[in-house]
C-alpha cells in the first residue's frame, strides 16, 4: 500500500493495491487547505476540472494528502508514459543529478544530449521521403517544439504561410496559438496573433463536414485545400507547412482514417509544402506505436516531440529532415532545451518504450477499447468511441439521432469518475479523453471501463444529480 508522506520505494504485486481506495468525502482537509491556498497565489488562467490535490504518486495510482487513492487515467495530460516515478526513471535521474544538472547545450557540449539526438534520429522519420539523415533541436514543452518548427519551416522554404487544422491544440505561446483552434477562448484577448495562418477540416469522420460516411468519402477536407482555400485565399506557392496531428488530441481524440493522409502528402509534395506532424499527445507509444503516424503511413518531414518523452521532465523536440534544420548559429536556442537531467529522463523513458511498453499501450488499448466500444448501444449519451492504443475518446451527445454535443454532461461525467477514485480529463467541447499511463494493467482497465459504464447509467446523469 502506497503510504501517505514517506520516500517511495519499489513496491511489489503484494505490497501496492492497484486500484483506488477514497476514506473520507473529497476534497479531504488537507486537499481543501492547498486548494485555499492555491487560489490566493496562483494563476487564474489555470483550468482544473475537479480538486484532485497530489501528494505522492506510483504507477498509475494518486494518493492526496489525505490518504485517498485513485487511478490515474489522464496521466498528467499524457505526460507519464512509463508510470509516475518509475524506479528506473528516478535512478536514471538522480544519477545525472548527481554528476551534471546544467550546462546549456546551446553553448556548450555534453554526451547524453547527444546520446538522445542520435536516438531520436535513428527512430524518427523512419522510411521517410528520402530517408537521408536527421537532425534534432531540443527546447522545454510541445509549444516550443512548434515554435522552433515554425521558425525551421519559413528559413527553409522562404514562404510565410501555414496551413492548420480545425480542432488542433498546437500550444498557447503566440505562434503556436495561432495554429491551434480548438477553443476560441484559448485565443480571446490577445489578438493579434502570428498571422499567416489559415485552418481547414479536420477528417473527424463522427462530424464530417461535408457530410459524407468514412467508407465512400472522396477525402473532401484535403480536396477542399486544394480546390477551395488554395484558389480563394492563399496560393499554394505561399504556404511553408501543414501542421497536422496524426490523432487529434484537444480536438477530442479523433482518429482519421489513413486515406486522410494519402491526399494530404499527395498534396503537400506536388506543391513543395512541408507536412510537420504534430506528435506531441499522441507520440511516444502512447498509440501502440512509437509514433502515431506510423498506423497510417504518414511521412512527415518533421516531428514535433514532448509530453511521453521524459516521463514527467520538461523537455520538448523538433526532429526533421537534416536539409531542413540548415539555420546558422544564434538562429533559433533555447537556454534549457536539452537539460542534462531531462535527457537522462528522456534515455530512460525510450528503453523502456522499446521494451515493453508500447506493446503493452497497443495491447491493454485494444483490450479497453473493446470493452468500450458498443457503448452508444449501451447508453443513450454516448455518440462516438474511437482511439488507438491507450489514446481513446468517448464523445457525449444529447441525442444520438442528432449528435448535439453534451458538453455539460461530459462534464458531469468526469466529476463523477473522479467521486469514484478515477481520473480522467475532457477533450473537445464533449469528449472525454483516456490516456493513462502505458503501464497499466487489464485489471485496471476494466475498472475505469466499469466506473464509467457505471457513471453513464447512474440515474439523473442527463439532470445533474448523482
Amino acid at each position: 500500500m502506497l503510504v501517505k508522506g514517506e520516500p517511495m520505494q519499489q513496491p511489489t504485486e503484494t505490497q501496492v493495491d492497484q486500484l483506488p481506495r477514497l476514506i473520507m468525502p473529497l476534497p479531504g482537509p488537507k486537499a481543501k487547505a492547498i486548494i485555499q491556498r492555491d487560489q490566493q497565489v496562483m494563476s487564474p488562467s489555470y483550468t482544473r476540472s475537479y480538486p484532485l490535490v497530489a501528494d505522492h504518486a506510483m504507477g498509475a495510482i494518486v494518493e492526496d494528502p489525505d490518504g485517498n487513492r485513485f487511478l490515474d487515467f489522464a496521466a498528467g495530460i499524457a505526460v507519464v508514459a512509463t508510470g509516475h516515478c518509475h524506479p528506473k526513471v528516478v535512478a536514471a535521474i538522480q544519477a545525472q543529478a548527481e554528476k551534471l544538472i546544467h550546462m546549456s547545450g546551446t553553448d556548450f557540449y555534453y554526451e547524453n544530449m547527444v546520446a538522445l539526438a542520435e536516438k531520436l534520429a535513428s527512430l524518427a522519420l523512419k522510411g521517410g521521403p528520402d530517408g537521408g539523415p536527421r537532425r534534432v533541436y531540443f527546447g522545454n514543452s510541445g509549444t516550443e517544439a512548434i515554435e522552433a518548427a515554425i521558425k525551421m519551416a519559413r528559413y527553409h522554404t522562404g514562404r510565410g504561410q501555414f496551413v492548420a487544422f480545425l480542432g488542433a491544440f498546437h500550444g498557447r505561446t503566440l505562434g503556436s496559438l495561432a495554429l491551434t483552434a480548438s477553443k476560441s477562448l484559448q485565443k480571446k484577448g490577445f489578438f493579434p496573433l502570428m498571422p499567416g495562418v489559415h485552418h481547414t477540416p479536420y477528417a473527424y469522420c463522427y462530424r464530417c463536414a461535408y457530410g459524407k460516411q468514412p467508407e465512400t468519402c472522396a477525402v473532401e477536407c484535403v480536396q477542399a485545400i486544394e480546390q477551395e482555400l488554395f484558389r480563394t485565399a492563399v496560393p499554394a506557392s505561399e504556404v511553408a507547412a501543414f501542421f497536422v496531428e496524426p490523432v487529434q488530441g484537444e480536438g477530442g481524440y479523433v482518429v482519421p482514417p489513413r486515406k486522410f493522409f494519402d491526399a494530404l502528402q499527395e498534396l503537400a509534395r506536388k506543391h513543395g509544402i512541408l507536412i510537420i506532424a504534430d506528435e506531441v499527445q499522441c507520440g511516444m507509444g502512447r498509440t501502440g506505436k512509437m509514433f502515431a503516424s506510423e498506423h497510417f503511413g504518414l511521412e512527415p518531414d518533421a516531428i514535433a516531440l514532448a509530453k511521453g518523452i521524459a516521463s514527467g521532465l520538461p523537455l520538448g523536440a523538433v526532429v526533421s529532415r537534416a536539409d531542413l534544420m540548415q539555420w546558422p548559429p544564434g538562429a533559433h536556442a533555447s537556454t534549457f532545451g536539452g537539460n542534462p537531467v531531462a535527457v537522462a529522463a528522456a534515455l530512460t523513458t525510450i528503453e523502456l518504450l522499446e521494451q515493453e511498453l508500447i506493446d503493452n499501450a497497443g495491447h491493454v488499448g485494444k483490450y479497453l477499447l473493446n470493452r468500450l466500444r458498443d457503448l452508444p448501444k449501451r447508453s443513450p449519451f454516448v455518440g462516438d468511441v474511437r482511439g488507438l492504443g491507450l489514446m481513446i475518446g468517448i464523445e457525449l451527445v444529447r441525442d444520438q439521432a442528432t449528435k448535439e454535443r453534451a458538453g455539460d454532461l461530459r462534464d458531469r461525467l468526469v466529476q463523477m469518475c473522479f467521486e469514484r477514485g478515477l481520473l480522467v480529463l475532457g477533450a473537445g467541447p464533449n469528449s472525454i479523453r483516456l490516456c493513462p499511463p502505458l503501464v497499466i494493467s487489464k485489471d485496471q482497465a476494466d475498472f475505469a471501463a466499469t466506473t464509467i459504464e457505471e457513471c453513464l447509467a447512474t440515474r439523473g446523469l442527463g439532470s445533474g444529480r448523482d
